[in-house]
């Protein structure tokens, strides 16, 4: 997964240079340092994932020689020019040129870190939306499909790819919303059966008494009402998948009837005594883990057994957080075309918030806020950032812009961390992945006491 998080810093001022470097890392950006004006662009390439930040005054190749070069060569990468000699005049010129920011020295250590992020954010969002149009292009790959640059996802892609290739059926596990039919129809789409019929049943949707008559049809007189003859969801689906979500909300004695179809792939429609070969592929879908519903006796262990030759884990969204940009993005293209609608800007702040969600209704809720916010009525999107210490307030009054947002995020990432390890340093820092000495000057930037979080002898 690509990480935003690298800043390109021409500065011919050794000093200077050395300072910039000190003060980016410490806050957690990745430094690449050059002296010099042609080699940065020489280095840049259009698809580098960082910005630059150059001085303006260099001997040779200056910053605004820099900047026109690059805005030819690659227009998607934001360059923040600094200099000693600045005036309204080489500013409204920079800008004019195509220049994310002009800052002039000397640069207070905040401002640079604040107008560096605000950079490689909006440059994160530039390269997200052209993967996704990328994406769009190709909507009939299984990448324009199964969308997600997450380890988990990568694998998923993997996965579904070899097992679409083959008639083993497929026991497709994840919570609500996760994308199980879509998982369904990939592996129907991408495999030998796509020419036939993709068949959705859903078991949980269905009375008792009417599930069985669908699954297996019935002949004419079979029970009252029974006019005529009626071909089954299984009989219908020969040649092609028969997805059953849900498969948990299956009744107990239609799981043995459905047992047999898998081991002798064959049935019987209600009524009749005709048995009918049926060449189908079954792929079942469920948010509950089967195996402790059969420990209670709410599911047949067999049937698990046999419909679960081949299983696939879908991942959560909260775990996949990485992917809500693209996700989000593609969602809202989508809403646009069918709602006919213009597509609305997606900023940085919006993913903030998104991406500060716990998301319990998983990629069906994030399709949802998409759509409402092409409508112009969401408001997850502005206010809604929860405080991960209890996961229920939203941000305090005066906390507006983005920089205030996220300060205030991770300092409450810290507060928490802190709490959970009852103020111990080295664990926290851990936790958080960041070096101890980072950590404190993390928590010396917003007067946060590790003392604070000592348990307390009664």
């Amino acid at each position: 997964m690509v990480k935003y998080n690298k800043v390109l810093l021409v500065e011919d001022d050794d000093g200077v240079r050395e300072a910039a470097r000190v003060t980016l890392e410490l806050a957690g950006f990745d430094v690449t340092e050059m002296s010099n004006g042609m080699a940065a662009y020489d280095f840049v390439t259009p698809n580098w994932s960082g910005i630059v930040v150059s001085d303006v005054r260099m001997p040779g190749m200056d910053g605004l020689e820099l900047l026109s070069r690059l805005k030819h060569s690659c227009p998607d990468v934001p360059v923040i020019l600094v200099t000693g000699h600045g005036d309204i005049t080489m500013a409204v010129k920079a800008v004019r040129a195509g220049a994310y920011d002009f800052i002039e020295k000397p640069v207070s250590p905040e401002l640079l870190i604040d107008v560096v992020r605000r950079a490689l954010q909006t440059h994160q969002l530039m390269l997200e939306n052209r993967e996704l149009r990328d994406l769009l292009v190709e909507r009939g790959s299984l990448e324009g499909r199964v969308i997600g640059s997450a380890p988990s996802m990568v694998a998923l892609r993997q996965l579904v790819q070899n097992l679409a290739q083959t008639d083993v059926d497929v026991l497709i596990n994840g919570e609500t919303g996760t994308g199980k039919e879509m998982v369904a129809r990939a592996l129907h789409d991408f495999g030998n059966r796509a020419d036939g019929q993709f068949v959705a049943l859903n078991c949980g949707a269905l009375p008792e008494t009417v599930i069985e008559s669908e699954l297996f049809g019935h002949e004419a007189g079979a029970f009252t009402g029974a006019n005529k003859r009626r071909i089954g969801k299984i009989e219908f689906s020969a040649g092609g998948t028969l997805f059953l979500d849900e498969i948990e909300s299956m009744p107990l004695h239609l799981q043995v009837k459905l047992l047999r179809v898998l081991q002798e792939r064959s049935i019987e429609r209600l009524g009749g005594n005709e048995t009918l070969p049926v060449d189908i592929r079954i792929v079942a879908a469920t948010k509950c883990d089967l195996l402790e519903a059969a420990k209670r006796g709410e599911f047949r262990e067999d049937f698990y057994y046999r419909i679960g030759v081949a299983q696939i884990d879908l991942p959560p969204l909260r775990d996949r957080l990485g992917d809500i940009p693209i996700l989000f993005a593609h969602f809202v293209q989508q809403a646009s075309e069918r709602l006919r609608k213009d597509v609305p800007a997606i900023e940085p702040q919006h993913i903030a918030n998104l991406t500060a969600r716990s998301w319990e209704g998983n990629v069906r809720e994030l399709r949802n806020v998409a759509e409402r916010f092409v409508l112009g009525i969401s408001r997850q999107l502005t206010a809604d950032m929860p405080d991960v210490m209890d996961g229920k307030a939203a941000m305090p009054s005066g906390v507006s812009s983005l920089d205030e947002q996220l300060a205030l995020f991770e300092k409450r990432l810290i507060e928490a961390a802190l709490e959970r390890h009852q103020g111990r340093v080295s664990e926290t820092a851990s936790e958080l992945g960041v070096p101890r000495k980072k950590l404190y000057l993390r928590m010396k930037r917003f007067d946060i006491d590790k003392s604070d979080f000592k348990l307390q002898a009664v």
